[in-house]
């Protein structure tokens, strides 16, 4: 059984990041829980732990351009085939955090709330943020004005206050609403 999440779907900035894994029948660990309830040092700490004892995991990057050009949508959908595809061992079946029923060669379950009903789930989604915060992490040192080191792309303030001012970075999402961020 894989477990699949991803990190940044909803930013302004960034890339897309899922996430595929699949851990030994038996394995558990008490700490893995839902990525968004971890602090980013345990989340690092969790990742390496996962990585070791995953049987196979995979992460799949998809950049701003590609989103603006096929759609959030398809760009999801691309990465989740793209993500199984690459796991080292093939999956029985997936389960995958969210609403969103991606077109699979495997059964699937699609299972809101996934990454706190299902430790695979949750290994993902660790996985997952770990790396898409490594990332933007890299994207600040590049453009530290936009201050994606603490933000990591979402649409706080801080970050409008800073397209406003500097314009969209090349890892804008040009296709995002951006709600008057912009001058006319």
């Amino acid at each position: 059984m894989a477990g699949l999440d991803e990190a940044g779907r909803g930013p302004l900035a960034g890339p897309l990041v899922v996430a595929a894994v699949i851990l030994p029948p038996e394995w558990h660990h008490p700490e893995i829980q839902d990525s968004k309830k971890l602090s980013p040092k345990e989340r690092a700490r969790l990742a390496e732990i996962i990585r070791q004892a995953a049987l196979s995991y995979s992460l799949v990057t998809v950049a701003a351009d590609v989103i603006d050009t096929v759609g959030l949508s398809r760009a999801w959908h691309q990465a989740v085939r793209a993500a199984v595809r690459r796991l080292s061992l093939p999956p029985q079946a997936v389960l995958v955090d969210g609403t969103w029923k991606p077109a699979l060669e495997v059964p699937f379950w699609a299972i809101p709330g996934g990454d706190d009903r299902s430790q695979t789930v949750a290994a993902a989604s660790i996985l997952a943020k770990v790396y898409r915060d490594h990332l933007m992490a890299l994207y600040h040192r590049r453009w530290p004005q936009y201050g994606f080191d603490r933000h990591m792309g979402y649409g706080t303030r801080e970050h409008r206050d800073a397209i406003r001012r500097y314009g969209p970075s090349p890892i804008h999402r040009w296709s995002f609403r951006w709600e008057g961020t912009l001058p006319s």
